[in-house]
């Protein structure tokens, strides 16, 4: 188990193929770590499948980043100390949100099944866990946000038996925000993950459900997602991305400080990879007007590199 604070950030999303490796993906990497003081980071990419109903992750087919650009991130983290998280993420092409792929409980004929598509998701997920072995990755994430699969509890044991045929590292699932008393399998994996999306006023609530949950399983855990826009009322729903309102970097740093000063009460929350800082970066001195989650050169920015440098000091 990670012994220090997950100081960490996602880096890299959507994963783009021709996006990462270059100048400008190097650069992005390296001021994450100057700017945060990050000492962990998630790199992040999506593959898709057509719509909810589909069975066929198509993970080798463009825009999802290639083998190499995979392999080339991950060396390059590691070359500046960072320990990785791979994670790699199924989306949806007609732009469904994946937390709904779904299907029928009892197989029906002409209709897609949970077979068919756990068979799909599970080489997706080997192919990468065989690469975050070849790697020396620290950490593997085998899901994200999947709510409605998060039912299928015997064949996600299923495959995180077959990830650890080819994999010897760190297994995380990373479940939705408030979905952490939902998934049954949790002693499956080594560690607890989930998106910490709540509200700024709402963290101790939270944490106090979460614990239970946390206590109950005996196992570490840490926010695998978390972080806010910065936009007015984004601090009051920070998991929706597509909120009107006009920039603020202060409706962002209040959340990020609530976050903070919530969760440094709670022994048991062993860090965050917080969401996320893109490749290639904006410029700097649009900063004051850029709407989105990431936090280079804005207020939010020295917020968390105190807490993360506070953290990984202590």
């Amino acid at each position: 188990m990670p012994q220090d604070y997950i100081a960490g950030m996602t880096w890299g999303w959507t994963g783009v193929r021709g996006t990462w490796t270059g100048p400008a993906a190097d650069r992005s990497m390296n001021l994450m770590v100057e700017r945060l003081a990050t000492t962990w980071t998630a790199i992040a990419f999506a593959a898709y499948q057509d719509n909810p109903q589909s069975t066929e992750i198509q993970f080798r087919r463009a825009p999802t980043v290639t083998d190499d650009e995979v392999r080339a991130a991950i060396v390059h983290a590691k070359s500046l100390g960072l320990a990785v998280c791979l994670k790699p993420v199924v989306n949806c092409t007609d732009g469904t949100w994946r937390a709904h792929i779904n299907f029928f409980d009892l197989d029906v004929p002409c209709e897609p099944t949970w077979a068919q598509w756990f068979a799909s998701y599970t080489e997706f997920i080997v192919h990468y866990a065989r690469i975050a072995q070849e790697t020396g990755v620290e950490m593997l994430c085998i899901g994200c946000e999947m709510v409605q699969t998060d039912r299928r509890e015997d064949q996600w044991r299923a495959l995180v038996a077959e990830v650890r045929e080819v994999y010897s590292g760190l297994v995380t699932y990373n479940c939705d925000k408030y979905q952490e008393g939902q998934v049954r399998w949790w002693d499956a994996v080594d560690i607890m993950s989930s998106s910490g999306y709540y509200p700024v006023d709402d963290w101790d609530a939270q944490l106090d459900r979460i614990e239970q949950v946390v206590s109950a399983h005996g196992l570490p855990f840490f926010f695998m997602e978390a972080g806010c826009p910065s936009r007015t009322g984004s601090e009051h729903l920070p998991n929706d991305w597509s909120l009107p309102g006009a920039a603020s970097q202060e409706a962002q740093n209040a959340w990020y400080e609530a976050a903070f000063a919530a969760t440094s009460r709670r022994p048991w929350v062993r860090g965050f990879v917080l969401w996320d800082w893109p490749t290639p970066l904006y410029d700097e001195a649009g900063a004051a007007t850029d709407r989105d989650y990431c936090m280079f050169g804005k207020r939010a920015e020295h917020t968390v590199r105190e807490h993360f440098t506070t953290r990984t000091s202590s």
